[in-house]
């Protein structure tokens, strides 16, 4: 959690890709911890190796690495604070009302079964998310160069 915090709080955004990989390390650890194995790596694979990999490409790219950004939110900490309290709250309801007996029997699904629902059923959502990703770092490149270095700018 504190990883995640620091993704979006610190100023450097080379640190901020650093401190988010620590988060998919975690969440990898996490996947393990539960008895998926299988999950881990890819979590490993995935977004460790490749998505953590492009992210900082695109940073480097950019030549955004050196900067330290301007804290451009802080008239919202008020309201994110108070919208933090209240998913937190939701999320502690939601977790005291499950009936965590049954979650172990629905976290018996066969390898086999889940890649036929992700090669088969669940393609197009697949591919979609892997072409928002791709829109995301082309907005995150053209939002990070600088005008002065724009031979259209002037």
């Amino acid at each position: 959690m504190g990883a995640g915090a620091a993704v979006v709080t610190l100023r450097n955004i080379i640190h901020s890709a650093v401190a988010m990989m620590v988060c998919f390390g975690s969440l990898a650890g996490m996947y393990a911890l539960l008895g998926a194995p299988i999950v881990a790596a890819a979590q490993v694979l995935i977004y460790l190796g490749a998505i953590s990999v492009l992210i900082l490409f695109a940073i480097m790219l950019t030549q955004a690495g050196d900067a330290n950004l301007p804290a451009p939110f802080h008239r919202q900490v008020p309201v994110a604070l108070v919208i933090s309290v209240v998913i937190m709250g939701l999320v502690g309801w939601a977790a005291i009302q499950t009936d965590w007996g049954m979650a172990t029997q629905a976290a018996e699904a066969a390898v086999d079964a889940i890649a036929t629902a992700v090669f088969t059923t669940y393609a197009l959502p697949f591919e979609i998310i892997s072409l928002l990703l791709l829109v995301a770092i082309i907005g995150a490149i053209f939002l990070a160069r600088r005008p002065e270095d724009d031979e259209r700018a002037n």
